[in-house]
């Protein structure tokens, strides 16, 4: 009898999620279809799920839970395409590019989105799926840039050292906050492929001033792999 009844605990766990699923693909099906910054009813998502608000609201405690998953699958969705492209391969300048124009890409083709991922939750009192996600890529970037300054013997003050982590996430912020203002610009828009080089452009001027403050002379035109491998040899 307890196997039976946890197999039917199992097919139920499993028809909520999968009820649940549903409900979140409608709402960004919603999300992209409309106006980007267009305001979404919870009506419109149980339309396009097929199903009723009351059945929506088994499924989550009340709109600010159903924001915060929505904006929680939205952002999945970048961060998958974002987070590979952050690693060592290519020079410093065509990493910065790399990682700035695949960002820009997912912007330009989900504005929608975007906003909405970016949209303050009403009611929420924590830290939403925007920041914490920040938090993920800023960590991560900063993780491989503090690597990085100690293999090419940089030699930054303990202070300095500690000051990369609000640095880069700070730099992580300036670029999301460039895209927003880029996409909510009203008439003639600034064209995609020049704000992607401009903003990199922006990024490796401030990496190469403050590697230069650190004792580094970063060759723009050496991929950085061969870059720390000579260094490290070197030492």
């Amino acid at each position: 009898m307890a196997e039976k009844r946890d197999g039917r605990q199992d097919r139920w766990s499993k028809h909520n999620e999968q009820r649940r699923q549903q409900i979140i693909d409608a709402a960004i099906a919603v999300i992209e279809a409309g106006e980007p910054g267009a305001d979404v009813q919870v009506q419109q998502i149980a339309v396009r799920a097929g199903l009723s608000r009351t059945v929506i609201y088994r499924h989550f405690e009340d709109r600010a839970d159903l924001d915060r998953a929505v904006q929680q699958a939205i952002l999945d969705g970048l961060w998958s395409d974002l987070l590979p492209g952050i690693t060592l391969d290519g020079t410093v300048p065509q990493i910065i590019e790399r990682i700035i124009g695949t960002y820009i890409h997912w912007a330009r083709a989900h504005p929608a989105l975007h906003l909405a991922a970016d949209h303050d939750i009403e009611g929420g009192d924590d830290e939403g799926p925007f920041q914490q996600g920040m938090e993920q890529l800023a960590g991560r970037i900063s993780a491989i840039v503090g690597t990085a300054v100690l293999a090419l013997g940089g030699t930054p003050t303990e202070e300095e050292a500690e000051a990369l982590d609000p640095l880069i996430y700070g730099l992580v912020g300036a670029v999301f906050g460039a895209v927003r203002r880029w996409l909510t610009r009203t008439g003639d828009r600034l064209p995609a492929e020049t704000l992607e080089r401009l903003t990199a452009r922006s990024i490796w001027f401030v990496i190469d001033g403050h590697a230069r403050g650190f004792g580094i002379e970063l060759d723009p035109d050496l991929p950085l792999e061969e870059l720390l491998s000579k260094d490290i040899l070197a030492v």
